[in-house]
């Protein structure tokens, strides 16, 4: 598939904190892949669009939530290279700024009742198993295919770090990456933070695919996924301003807020080089617009 070319630097950035624990921190700026098909999620869709293509399929359906940036890169992704595309979305009809951008890429939605939504597979089959054009990507494009194109980023890495921070969901980025690790043979620890609540489990999903050791910090879900604080908000707000970096309250607002708060408490030792990989999905803020001051 052409196309897929893409543009993702590692830039430092500055604080007080870093200087006063002796840590350099830097961010793997995915989130400048795409304006929509936006970081982790070019990423994970790059094999599945390959296989979508060579199966000669050409409707994508796939799920997420009202404010999912999963769906509006698979709307965009459709509209880019030629796929119809059909998003299941969990909970009553409504209407957003992120519901709205998919429509405008082609995006047939459809809402469900959460009941329902839970078995994705039988909602697909009751909805699409007539039509062969069709093929299901799971929420999130979570699945191998995910995980081998996250696991790409390390090759891209042109120096070495201690410490390697993401955000995760489904646990597919960062399977990718701790995978990557290993093949690359590197003396990084990747160090991950579930943005849900109770996402201990995800240690047992990233294990399905890698057998590399990893440190999993599951208390920054801030309440759950999606869930936010003040203190939360503030910490956006403050990272935001000092470095000119976009980050939004799902996913990359926790993964910060948990790496400057290890470094505060000394976890990470003085002398370490850290990267954090910045996945994307910044229209996760706009479910949040109403809550920034």
């Amino acid at each position: 598939m052409t196309g897929l070319a893409i543009y993702s630097p590692v830039e430092q950035i500055f604080d007080p904190l870093f200087s006063e624990k002796k840590v350099e921190v830097f961010v793997k700026r995915d989130d400048m892949i795409h304006p929509f098909i936006s970081g982790n999620k070019w990423r994970k869709l790059k094999y599945i669009l390959s296989y979508a293509e060579t199966q000669n399929k050409k409707h994508l359906v796939t799920f997420g939530g009202v404010f999912s940036n999963h769906l509006l890169a698979i709307a965009c992704a459709a509209a880019k290279f030629g796929f119809r595309s059909t998003g299941i979305v969990r909970g009553e009809e409504v209407h957003n700024d992120v519901l709205m951008l998919c429509k405008l890429f082609g995006m047939n939605l459809q809402f469900t009742d959460r009941s329902s939504y839970r078995d994705k597979p039988a909602l697909y089959k009751t909805h699409f198993a007539a039509d062969s054009d069709a093929i299901f990507i799971d929420e999130g494009g979570a699945g191998e295919p995910g995980v081998r194109g996250c696991s790409e980023l390390l090759s891209e890495l042109q120096e070495n770090y201690d410490h390697i921070f993401c955000a995760a969901g489904t646990g597919t980025t960062a399977a990718g990456i701790v995978r990557g690790v290993k093949e690359h043979s590197l003396a990084s620890i990747v160090q991950v933070v579930p943005v849900l609540k109770d996402g201990g489990f995800l240690k047992t999903e990233i294990e399905r695919y890698t057998d590399q050791p990893f440190s999993i910090h599951p208390d920054y879900h801030f309440g759950g996924y999606a869930k936010t604080t003040p203190e939360l908000l503030t910490f956006i707000q403050t990272f935001c301003k000092s470095t000119g970096i976009l980050i939004e309250p799902v996913y990359t607002g926790k993964m910060f807020f948990a790496l400057y708060d290890l470094i505060k408490k000394d976890n990470l030792p003085a002398g370490s080089r850290i990267l954090a990989v910045h996945t994307g999905g910044l229209t996760g803020i706009l479910g949040m617009s109403s809550k920034l001051k």
